[in-house]
């Protein structure tokens, strides 16, 4: 009786523990689709006026604001500002004055969207550290390259030396005639060139070597690594991106959407100098250049009527040639693949330069050991299904769907 019962209530233990765990697992993951979806639903409508972090851009910076205001608070105010304001909450018109009376944009979120919103702002992405290559320089290989060559031809020196000693050594100890080094040299080059396969041998040689030369000078034509030109206007990445945390795709949003990642117009940089008209390091002269750019009168806030804009020539960094096919959104979005991969640490920058090659070789080397990410990625549902059925416990890289073929991109 007590065995039976004993072994009643150690089975209904093992049932509660394992349904626990099983709810605290699905839990975990409809939370995790709710926040990716909430990031979609973030970057979509929110990175034009929000960081996620404590900077204020034309709004609040939102880091924590989910510990700060009420669910139903948040509800209320970004389903319709105005309305929550009209209703006479203090903390809404709080805001709403200290943001000169700037009512924010209504948005109307169904349900479950807000649900997915309100789930990211919990759980914010913790910033990934995103490995890039080395930057590494052309002259710095060259330099190195230099220093090997001479530490080998000193060796080589060194070495003729002490062999030569060690001859002249013998012949001492023979009461043999000695030769100077230089004799010694001169002697042992006229005896070598004396027989015709040698000099075909060294001819061969310099053929090889020149040719070498030549074919690694014409590897580096268009390779603009460490390019890093003057800007009419002297953006810091490193304040903008960096130190304020502005989402990248939030200036460049058609790398989302597009093959060119494109560059903002004077409007996007508008829609926070409107009233930030002074920055941290450079004072008011280089935003003063937009205002000239594009018409404004920061005294009155508002634009010069009648004016006549002028175009901001930026100078392009990255390019690649026409006969390569790149597409951003296909990186972006489907590989999920972080600016710095490419861009190297932007966030780093005030002065922006090219930080990979970009050549063939490098795309290729990346193709090979990225890890296609499929985890929350539905672009290729079935595909990646298949993929793991084929590949059982190896690591899936790029190559394996198909990455290094050549029409991928060179159509």
């Amino acid at each position: 009786m007590m065995k039976s019962f004993y072994n009643n209530t150690l089975f209904n233990l093992l049932v509660v523990v394992l349904i626990s765990f099983t709810s605290v697992f699905s839990q975990d993951a409809i939370d995790s689709v709710a926040v990716q979806k909430g990031e979609q639903i973030f970057k979509a409508n929110c990175t034009s006026c929000h960081v996620m972090g404590e900077t204020k851009l034309i709004g609040p910076g939102l880091k924590g604001v989910t510990d700060r205001r009420k669910k139903e608070w948040l509800k209320k105010w970004i389903n319709s500002s105005s309305d929550f304001i009209a209703s006479g909450d203090p903390d809404a018109i709080a805001i709403y004055e200290e943001y000169d009376k700037v009512a924010m944009t209504s948005y109307y979120f169904e349900d479950d969207d807000f649900e997915s919103l309100y789930a990211y702002l919990q759980n914010p992405p913790v910033k990934k550290e995103v490995v890039v290559g080395d930057v590494v320089l052309a002259q710095e290989d060259g330099m190195k390259t230099s220093s090997k060559l001479m530490y080998i031809a000193l060796f080589l020196l060194l070495l003729v030396y002490v062999l030569i000693s060690l001859k002249n050594k013998l012949k001492e100890s023979l009461d043999q005639d000695t030769e100077t080094i230089p004799e010694t040299l001169i002697n042992q080059f006229n005896l070598f060139i004396s027989k015709n396969r040698n000099v075909a041998f060294v001819s061969l040689a310099c053929v090889i070597v020149v040719l070498k030369f030549a074919f690694d000078t014409m590897l580096g034509v268009g390779v603009y690594s460490q390019y890093q030109p003057e800007q009419p206007i002297a953006f810091s990445h490193k304040v903008h991106a960096g130190e304020n945390g502005v989402d990248c795709n939030y200036c460049h949003s058609s790398a989302r959407n597009s093959k060119h990642s494109g560059i903002p117009a004077a409007n996007v940089c508008m829609n926070c100098h409107t009233y930030i008209n002074e920055g941290a390091i450079t004072g008011t002269t280089e935003i003063s250049k937009i205002y000239d750019a594009i018409g404004f009168d920061p005294d009155t806030r508002t634009y010069i009527e009648g004016y006549e804009q002028k175009p901001i020539k930026w100078v392009r960094i990255h390019n690649l040639p026409d006969l390569s096919y790149f597409n951003h959104s296909q990186h972006v979005v489907a590989g999920k693949v972080e600016c710095q991969t490419c861009h190297g640490p932007i966030e780093e920058m005030d002065v922006v330069y090219q930080h990979a090659e970009l050549t063939m070789g490098w795309c290729i080397d990346c193709h090979r050991t990225t890890e296609v990410s499929m985890e929350g990625n539905e672009y290729y549902t079935e595909l990646h299904a298949q993929l793991k059925e084929k590949y059982k416990g190896e690591k899936i890289t790029v190559d394996k769907i198909g990455g290094i073929e050549c029409a991928k991109c060179h159509y």
